[in-house]
């Protein structure tokens, strides 16, 4: 499920966003309201060692919804880790019954490195969710 077929419901209003991957998994929390997102510390663990430390981070929040970038190539293809990517929003869905919504993150880690950002993996996920809150209604 994507933002851009799913209508999101005005009770989703705070949201934690995460930027996928196999050793570090970025992290940004922000709002409907003020529609921007703030960088959290970056997830650094793998596999199952993963898990804990996302658990803390939504019970630390409290978010409404989860946000997963999701990559795909320049012209849109899907590659290894865009199936990475959906299989941990389904994860998310399963583990803790919040509605996790996808957004197209091409370029976001890009764009990250290019404003300097020290944690690119939190500034990243800081992005795709800005660029998700901007769709909104």
């Amino acid at each position: 499920m994507t933002e851009l077929d799913t209508v999101v419901p005005p009770h989703h209003a705070s949201f934690l966003a995460f930027d996928f991957g196999l050793k570090r998994t970025g992290v940004a929390v922000g709002n409907r309201l003020l529609r921007t997102a703030t960088p959290q510390a970056t997830v650094r663990a793998e596999g199952d060692a993963r898990w804990p430390l996302v658990a803390a981070r939504i019970a630390e929040w409290q978010p409404d919804a989860l946000v997963v970038g999701v990559p795909f190539h320049p012209d849109g293809a899907e590659h290894e880790n865009t199936v990475r990517a959906r299989r941990f929003a389904r994860q998310l869905r399963g583990r803790f019954n919040l509605t996790v919504y996808e957004v197209d993150e091409r370029y976001s880690t890009t764009e990250a490195h290019s404003q300097g950002a020290r944690d690119a993996d939190a500034a990243a996920a800081a992005i795709i969710l800005e660029q998700f809150l901007r769709s909104l209604p």
